[in-house]
């Protein structure tokens, strides 16, 4: 069959536009965040990572690292944000993902908080007390340990299972005695409460916990230069923090950033951010962390998820779950 031109006109738009939405789709990711007060926020209000690789990127925002992780699973969401604890259930289920790149040293960012009058003044006062914190959680996983660690019988504590933006509702309402939480709801419920326990000092005895990213192997394998200006740009943020500190004050435009992205208070961020360690390329490709420390930490983790109920099995070896193989590219570069 002959087509006149306005026919062939029309093919070759048709191609074209079948052509464009492939390109489109193949430059598109859809990135998971939470409010955790990190330098990656920078990044996202810049919008420097779209321009150095021409991707779309679709930031969205969720409550807990659970629902980051089921997000993935659905293969909704390419790159996530999630604690050491969710990571970790997710790679126990056999997930195809991949930690790549450490957000954060929790140290003491997270911190379980008694309400004033809740006559709570150590782990042992929990006993018949209403404490919330996500569930699956990195906060959720040193609670635990942290009662376990003071002898405290958890069966004999109301743990109760609610995302950060609930926790701040149900403190407002005085619905429950303690929490372990993370900013900006940390910030929020300190001033009508007092500090228990950090995930500092329950990690100095053995359980450190962090913040991580990870990615769907498939996608990061197809995607691999979006990938290595991704850990670039992370290692660039990081390091213009550590460095200007002292000049991220309330009214800065990267204090400003961090809030708008977070939904935080701009006056707790500095103060908040000091509370965690941001690992530097070398550092995170070193035995602390991607280079061993982070599957041993997930390997201690699983442990606590499988006696919870959690999960099913511990895996033999979470280094699987584990690269450092685009921070060795974005250094070699």
């Amino acid at each position: 069959m002959k087509m006149n031109k306005r026919q062939m006109l029309c093919a070759a738009s048709a191609a074209l536009l079948a052509c464009g939405s492939v390109s489109a789709q193949t430059k598109e990711v859809t990135f998971a965040h939470q409010d955790m007060l990190v330098p990656l926020r920078t990044v996202m209000e810049s919008g420097e990572l779209e321009k150095a690789t021409g991707y779309k990127i679709n930031w969205r925002m969720f409550g807990g690292g659970g629902d980051v992780i089921k997000a993935m699973a659905s293969g909704d969401v390419h790159i996530g944000e999630a604690g050491s604890s969710p990571v970790t259930a997710a790679a126990s289920q056999g997930q195809a993902i991949k930690l790549f790149w450490i957000l954060d040293d929790i140290a003491d960012a997270e911190a379980l908080i008694a309400r004033n009058g809740s006559n709570v003044n150590s782990m042992k006062d929990l006993k018949g007390k209403k404490v919330a914190t996500p569930f699956v959680s990195t906060a959720h996983y040193q609670l635990m340990v942290g009662m376990k660690l003071e002898g405290v019988d958890a069966k004999g504590v109301n743990v109760m299972n609610m995302r950060p933006p609930e926790i701040a509702a149900a403190w407002e309402r005085g619905d429950i005695d303690a929490a372990f939480i993370w900013d900006p709801v940390l910030s929020k419920i300190k001033g009508n409460g007092k500090a228990i326990a950090t995930s500092g000092s329950i990690g100095k005895k053995g359980y450190p916990t962090f913040d991580g990213l990870i990615v769907s192997s498939k996608w990061a394998a197809e995607n691999e230069g979006f990938m290595v200006a991704l850990v670039k740009a992370l290692a660039k943020a990081d390091d213009e923090y550590r460095k200007n500190v002292a000049k991220w004050t309330v009214d800065s435009p990267q204090v400003k950033a961090v809030a708008k992205w977070t939904k935080a208070d701009a006056k707790d961020v500095p103060p908040s951010m000091m509370l965690y360690k941001f690992p530097t390329l070398q550092e995170q490709m070193s035995a602390a962390w991607l280079g061993g420390g982070a599957a041993k930490a997930m390997t201690n983790t699983a442990a606590f998820l499988k006696e919870q109920g959690r999960i099913q099995e511990v895996k033999a070896d979470y280094g699987a779950f584990v690269t450092d193989a685009y921070v060795k590219k974005a250094m070699a570069k």
